[in-house]
C-alpha cells in the first residue's frame, strides 16, 4: 500500500488524471460490470489515502448499487417516477401481438452496440436443391417464353394457356408440402422463381406471388386443423382453388384494428354453431377469380356460445366464394398493371364455426396469425421481385448504353451515363446479397420481423431508384410505350410494391425502429413489461443493466469514433476488414443515441417519426452492409467482385452518415442539444463514418456491366433473357452481342485515323475505305454491318395509328378503338363477372 500512496503523493496531477481517464475508458469500453467500477474506485481512494468523510458515502453508494434489496428501493422510486410521468409507452394488445410475432435475429446484434461480427458472417446462405434448380431452368423458363408483357397489358389478364400452365406445373403450391400435392420449395426457391418471373412480366410474378405469400395456404400450414389442411391444401396446390386474403378496408389500412368487417356467432335451427359475416374489402389481389377467401374480421359472440366472452377480436376464416352473399367480379386498376386487384363484399354470408382457421381455438387469434406469418413472408416475395427488377434495370440499361450511340460513341462512355449505371450495378450487388442472407434466415427457421420490414422497405425503395435511373438512360426508348418498350410497365408499376404489405412510409417510421427499439433492444421490452405489471424485481433486473449498456455504448461510440473503428476487431482479413470495423462503430453510435432518444423522449418518441425514420435508416443500412459483407466472404472473395463490394459498402456507410447528420441536427436532448448541434454534428462532418463512392470506382463498375460476359452475367443472374430477334429483350441482347464483337473493328479504324492512314471521319463513314485499303477484313466489314442492322432494329420505337393508339390505352372491358370489346377473362377462360350495380365497386 505504501508504494501506491507514494505514487499518488508524488505523481503529477495530469498523470493521475490520465490514469483515471484511461481506467474509466477501458472499463466503459469493455462494458465491465458494476462491481469492477467499485473496486477501481476503492483502489483510487486507497491510493489517495482519503479519510472516513469520503469512504463512508462511497461505501454507502457501493452498497446501494450492488446489494439487490437496497438497490430495489431505488428502482421502486424510479418506477413510480416513470409511472407518474407516463414515461414509457403503454403497449396495446394489438401492438403487443405485433411485437411478440416472429423472432429476433441479426437485428438484435446490430441493435446491441457491440455486435458479434463473426456471428453475422456465420449465418447460412440457402442454396437451391437439384429439384428447385430444375424447376427454375424448366417450367419457369418455359412460362417466361410463353407470355408477352405487352399482350398481357392489352388483354388485362394473363393468357389462358399461362393460367393453365401455372396450375399444371404447381406454381400455386410452391410452399405447400409434397404430401398435399405441393412443391415444398424453400424460401430461396420461391424467391428465385418470383425474381425471374418479375423480369418478364409484373402481373405474372404477382399472380404467382400472392398464393405463395400471406394467405390461406400459409395460415393453414401453421394454424389450420388437420381437416382444414386435408380439404384445402391439395386444391390450393393444384390451382383448383385460387386463394385471396382479404384484410384491407376503405377505413382500415395501416390501422388494421379499425376494420369494420364483422362476424357474429349464432346457433342455427339445427343447433349448429355458425358465423354470419359482413364485410367490405378492397385492394385484394386475386379476389375476383378466387375460389376461397381468407377473411379477416372482428368476431362477436353475443350469447357467449364459444365460452370466450362477447368480443373475441380479429379472427381469420376460410370463405368459399360461391356462397350466397359473396360479391366478387369487380377490379381495381392499379396503374394499368394487369393483375387482379379487387374489391370484395359479403352480406350476411353464413359459414360453419369450423371455417375459422384453427377451428374454435382460432377464434380471436387472427391478428397474431397474421403478424407471425408476415414476420417472415414480408421479407421474401416483394424483396425477390425488387431484386429481379433492379437486376433487370442493370442489364437493360447497361446493354442499351453499350448499343446506343451519340456523337460517335456509345452513350455508356459518357460520365453522365456512368453515374446511374454505377448505382444500378451497386444496388444489384447489395440486393442479391441481402436477398440470400434473409432467405437463409427464413430457411433456417427464423421469422425475423424487423429484418423482413427492412427488406421490404429497402428493396422496394432501391428498385424505385433503379427504375428511375434506367428510364433516364433509355430516354426516348423508355417513354415510348408499345410492344418494344422494355421499361414502361416497370416504371408504372413501381409504386405498387411501395404501397402494399405495409406502405413504406409506415414501415420506415414506425415498424423498423419502433418495433425494433422494443423487440431488439436487450432491456427495453423487459422494462416496459415490468412497469406495466408493477414488478419491481423484474424492473430492477432490467433497468440497471440498461444503464450499464448505455455507458458501455457511449464509451464504445467515443473510442471507435476517435480511432475510426480501429479499436474494433474484424472477423476477416483482406479488403472487407475495414468495413467490419466501421460496422462496429456504426452499431455503437446507433445504440448509444437510440438509448439517448428513448431516455429523453420516452413514449413521445413514437410520435417523432422524422427521428425514428432516421434511426430506421441507420439500422437498415447496417443490415444491408452486413449482408453484403457476408456475400463477399461466402462467395470466396472473388477479385472481380471487389469493386462492387467497395462501391456498395461506401454507399451504405454514406447513407448511415447522412442519417446520423439528420439526427445530430434535429434530435433535442434536454441539456445536451447544444452539444449535439455545436460539437457532435461538426465532429461527425469532419470525421465521417462514410462518404459516397468515388467517380473512379463508379467508372469501374459501370464499364464492367457494359462488357460481354463477366459482371454483366453474374451480376444479373436470375433475369430472364433470350436471343429471339422478334422479342424486345432478344433484340437488345442480339444487338449488344454483335456490338461487343464488332468493337475491335471501330478501334482498328480509329488507330488508322490516328496514324494518318485514314482521314478524320467517324469510323462508320470509313468502313468502305478501310476495307479497300486492307485495314479491316471482309469478315470485319460484314460483322459491323450486322451489328449496325441489329442496333437499328433495337433502337426503333413503336408507333400507332389513331385507332391503334386508342385501343392501346383502353381499360379492360371498355370498348376498343376498333369497336371490338377488349378481352376479359377470369383466369380459367370464363368471362369475368361484371355486376352492373355501381355500389358493388
Amino acid at each position: 500500500m505504501e508504494p501506491l500512496v507514494e505514487f499518488f503523493a508524488t505523481a503529477p496531477l495530469w498523470g493521475i488524471g490520465a490514469g483515471v481517464v484511461l481506467v474509466a475508458f477501458v472499463l466503459g469500453f469493455t462494458g465491465a460490470p458494476l462491481w469492477t467500477w467499485a473496486i477501481a474506485g476503492a483502489v483510487g481512494l486507497l491510493g489517495a489515502d482519503v479519510g472516513l468523510a469520503v469512504w463512508i458515502p462511497y461505501l454507502a453508494l457501493v452498497a446501494l448499487f450492488n446489494v439487490p434489496p437496497l438497490r430495489r428501493l431505488l428502482s421502486g422510486a424510479v418506477m413510480r417516477t416513470m409511472e407518474a410521468l407516463q414515461f414509457l409507452p403503454a403497449i396495446s394488445e394489438t401492438e403487443q401481438t405485433a411485437i411478440d410475432a416472429g423472432t429476433v435475429w441479426m437485428d438484435a446484434e446490430l441493435f446491441s452496440g457491440k455486435p458479434d461480427l463473426k456471428n453475422t458472417l456465420d449465418q447460412p446462405f440457402s442454396e437451391l436443391t437439384d429439384k428447385e434448380q430444375a424447376f427454375l431452368e424448366g417450367p419457369v423458363e418455359e412460362l417466361c417464353e410463353m407470355v408477352d408483357d405487352w399482350e398481357i397489358h392489352q388483354r388485362g389478364d394473363l393468357p389462358e394457356e399461362a393460367w393453365a400452365y401455372l396450375k399444371e406445373k404447381g406454381f400455386f403450391g410452391m410452399l405447400i408440402p409434397e404430401s398435399y400435392g405441393g412443391l415444398d420449395f424453400s424460401a430461396e426457391a420461391r424467391s428465385a422463381v418470383v425474381e425471374k418471373l418479375g423480369t418478364r412480366s409484373l402481373p405474372l410474378s404477382i399472380s404467382v406471388m400472392v398464393p405463395n405469400s400471406l394467405g390461406p395456404a400459409e395460415l393453414l400450414l401453421h394454424y389450420g386443423t388437420e381437416a382444414q389442411r386435408d380439404h384445402y391444401l391439395p386444391k390450393l396446390a393444384s390451382g383448383e382453388l385460387l386463394p385471396a386474403f382479404a384484410l384491407t378496408e376503405p377505413n382500415a389500412g395501416s390501422d388494421a384494428g379499425a376494420m369494420t368487417s364483422s362476424g357474429e356467432v349464432f346457433r342455427d335451427e339445427d343447433g349448429e354453431l355458425k358465423i354470419r359475416l359482413n364485410w367490405e374489402k378492397r385492394y385484394i389481389s386475386l379476389a375476383a377469380i378466387a375460389g376461397v377467401l381468407g377473411l379477416a374480421f372482428k368476431l362477436r359472440d353475443p350469447e357467449n356460445l364459444l365460452g370466450k366472452g362477447e368480443d373475441l377480436g380479429i379472427t381469420c376464416a376460410l370463405v368459399p366464394t360461391d356462397l350466397d352473399g359473396v360479391k366478387l367480379g369487380r377490379r381495381h386498376d392499379p396503374l394499368g398493371i394487369a393483375f387482379y386487384n379487387c374489391p370484395t363484399e359479403g352480406e350476411d354470408v353464413v359459414v360453419p364455426i369450423d371455417a375459422i382457421i384453427g377451428g374454435k381455438d382460432g377464434a380471436g387469434k387472427g391478428w397474431g396469425m397474421l403478424m407471425d406469418a408476415l414476420s417472415a413472408g414480408r421479407g421474401i416475395m416483394l424483396p425477390a421481385q425488387a431484386t429481379g427488377g433492379v437486376k433487370y434495370c442493370t442489364r437493360v440499361a447497361g446493354g442499351h448504353a453499350a448499343v446506343r450511340e451519340q456523337f460517335g460513341l456509345p452513350i455508356g462512355k459518357f460520365e453522365g451515363i456512368e453515374e446511374p449505371l454505377a448505382r444500378m450495378s451497386g444496388y444489384s450487388y447489395m440486393l442479391e446479397a441481402a436477398r440470400k442472407y434473409t432467405n437463409g434466415a427464413v430457411d433456417n427457421g427464423e421469422k425475423p420481423s424487423v429484418v423482413s420490414a427492412i427488406a421490404k422497405y429497402q428493396f422496394t425503395e432501391l428498385q424505385r431508384d433503379a427504375v428511375n435511373d434506367a428510364m433516364d438512360v433509355l430516354a426516348g426508348n423508355g417513354i415510348s410505350r408499345g410492344p418494344k418498350n422494355l421499361m414502361a410497365n416497370a416504371y408504372t408499376g413501381v409504386p405498387i410494391s411501395i404501397t402494399v404489405e405495409g406502405a413504406n412510409i409506415l414501415t420506415r417510421t414506425m415498424m423498423i425502429f419502433g418495433q425494433g427499439a422494443i423487440r431488439c433492444h436487450p432491456y427495453a421490452l423487459k422494462e416496459i413489461e415490468a412497469l406495466m405489471e408493477g414488478d419491481v424485481k423484474a424492473f430492477d433486473n432490467a433497468f440497471w443493466p440498461h444503464i450499464g449498456h448505455v455507458v458501455r455504448n457511449g464509451f464504445r461510440a467515443f473510442g471507435l469514433s476517435l480511432t475510426r473503428g480501429r479499436l474494433a476487431s474484424s472477423p476477416v482479413n483482406g479488403p472487407a476488414a475495414k468495413y467490419y470495423r466501421k460496422l462496429a462503430w456504426a452499431s455503437a453510435s446507433f445504440a448509444f443515441w437510440a438509448d439517448v432518444a428513448m431516455g429523453t423522449l420516452g413514449g413521445g418518441l413514437k410520435r417523432k417519426e422524422k427521428i425514428t425514420g432516421r434511426f430506421a435508416d441507420v439500422l437498415s443500412w447496417m443490415y444491408m452492409a452486413t449482408a453484403t459483407l457476408a456475400r463477399f466472404e461466402k462467395e470466396g472473395r472473388p477479385k472481380e467482385q471487389e469493386p462492387f463490394l467497395h462501391w456498395s459498402l461506401q454507399f451504405a456507410f454514406a447513407r448511415i452518415e447522412e442519417a446520423f447528420e439528420g439526427l445530430y441536427t434535429n434530435l433535442k436532448v434536454p441539456g445536451l442539444t447544444w452539444a449535439l448541434r455545436g460539437i457532435i454534428a461538426p465532429w461527425s462532418r469532419f470525421n465521417t463514418i462514410g462518404s459516397d463512392p468515388s467517380d473512379d470506382l463508379g467508372h469501374t463498375i459501370a464499364r464492367a456491366i457494359q462488357q460481354k460476359d463477366g459482371a454483366r452475367e453474374w451480376l444479373t443472374k436470375g433475369v430472364y433473357t433470350n436471343t429471339d430477334p422478334s422479342d424486345p429483350i432478344g433484340q437488345l441482347e442480339h444487338a449488344f452481342e454483335l456490338s461487343r464483337e464488332a468493337y475491335h473493328v471501330g478501334q482498328t479504324i480509329k488507330d488508322a485515323v490516328r496514324s494518318g492512314d485514314l482521314p478524320k471521319k467517324r469510323p462508320l463513314a470509313l468502313l468502305d475505305e478501310a476495307l479497300e485499303k486492307g485495314i479491316i477484313s471482309q469478315d470485319d466489314y460484314d460483322l459491323v454491318q450486322r451489328a449496325e442492322a441489329a442496333k437499328a432494329q433495337y433502337v426503333k420505337v413503336d408507333s400507332f395509328t389513331l385507332d391503334e393508339y386508342r385501343s392501346s390505352i383502353t381499360l379492360p372491358g371498355a370498348p376498343r378503338g376498333d369497336g371490338a370489346p377488349a378481352p376479359k377473362t377470369a383466369g380459367d377462360g370464363a368471362p369475368a363477372a361484371t355486376p352492373s350495380d355501381p355500389e358493388t365497386a
